[in-house]
């Protein structure tokens, strides 16, 4: 075992993830998941997710620091995801972080949410440093960033509306499937034909940024047409149609970032980044072009307590320890 050791608390939507963390070995990472509690909505409501990380965050801590073999006591730090993310779900766990780093007189810090994302594939990947360009996707985000140094990020491309992830939502929903849509369309999408229809692929001269609000308008468009010829084709078809769509602009956008760039290294992090189309794709892209790529398993995608972990690490080594007096910030971005 060797660096710091760090324990590791995300809270930022609807998860509770709580890792301990020494250099890029995880000790023990545990995860508390409130799907079943929101999936009747259709959707993450806030104040239900708040409420569940109160109940859920200190016997996942307990439960990260048993698994670990550690006791608090050597802690070197307590790291907690300080935003963006939902208001009342980051300050569970920022609030309990910062009292348990009060009450052990050790180092507290603030971790962004993305760039927790940004260290998950060194904690499987010790190889894996800038620079490179990462594809930030999940419920809440996508993004194309260029990493030029531990730090030092350039926001290449954002959604300009809805995120990757909130397209599977939407479209999941209206399709029937269920909550979150990423991992039911993934699943719907087994063995079906994508060419049975082409859905728009947005922002095309636009070479970063994503745009996905139009693509729920188009696939429900065509589901009603389709109902009212008596026409509606099969299920995994239509699937696996809405998940070409949204790789092709990932994959492409991701891709172009390269080019760019001229970088030689490619990573992902993000809950849409445990899609297997996407990482397949991603996969091929990147054989073909002779560039490195770097994804986190599937859990690591997901929020957890790891990756904050991992960039509290970072950010520790630098000095940068979070203010007693600082709190959450809903809207963080990164870089800033």
């Amino acid at each position: 075992m060797t660096g710091p050791l760090i324990l590791g608390i995300e809270t930022s939507c609807d998860e509770t993830g709580v890792a301990v963390v020494a250099g890029n070995e995880i000790l023990s990472t545990v995860l508390a998941s409130q799907i079943d509690a929101h999936a009747r909505f259709g959707g993450v409501v806030p104040e239900v997710a708040a409420r569940a990380h109160v109940e859920a965050i200190r016997p996942m801590v307990h439960l990260a620091l048993r698994q670990a073999g550690v006791h608090s006591d050597q802690l070197d730090a307590v790291a907690a995801t300080r935003g963006p993310g939902l208001v009342g779900a980051l300050m569970v766990g920022f609030s309990f972080g910062k009292a348990l780093a009060w009450t052990l007189g050790a180092p507290f810090v603030g971790v962004d949410h993305m760039e927790g994302h940004l260290f998950a594939p060194r904690l499987e990947h010790s190889e894996f440093e800038p620079p490179a360009i990462v594809l930030l996707a999940s419920g809440g985000h996508s993004q194309v960033v260029h990493v030029r140094g531990w730090g030092d990020y350039e926001v290449l491309g954002a959604t300009i509306d809805d995120a990757a992830g909130e397209a599977f939502d939407k479209i999941a929903r209206f399709m029937g499937l269920g909550f979150p849509g990423g991992p039911a369309i993934d699943r719907a999408a087994e063995g079906g034909d994508p060419a049975i229809t082409r859905f728009p692929r947005a922002l095309r001269d636009r070479p970063y940024d994503f745009s996905f609000s139009g693509l729920k308008t188009s696939v429900v468009t065509y589901l009603e047409k389709a109902k009212a010829g008596n026409a509606v084709p099969p299920l995994p078809d239509v699937a696996a149609a809405v998940q070409e769509a949204i790789v092709d602009v990932l994959v492409e956008k991701t891709f172009n970032a390269v080019e760019a760039t001229g970088v030689d290294r490619v990573a992902g992090g993000g809950g849409v980044l445990a899609n297997r189309r996407l990482r397949q794709r991603l996969e091929e892209e990147a054989a073909a072009r002779g560039v490195a790529l770097h994804l986190p398993s599937p859990a690591l995608c997901t929020d957890n307590g790891a990756m904050i972990a991992a960039a509290g690490e970072f950010r520790l080594e630098r000095g940068d320890v979070t203010a007693w007096g600082l709190d959450v910030s809903s809207s963080l971005r990164l870089g800033s």
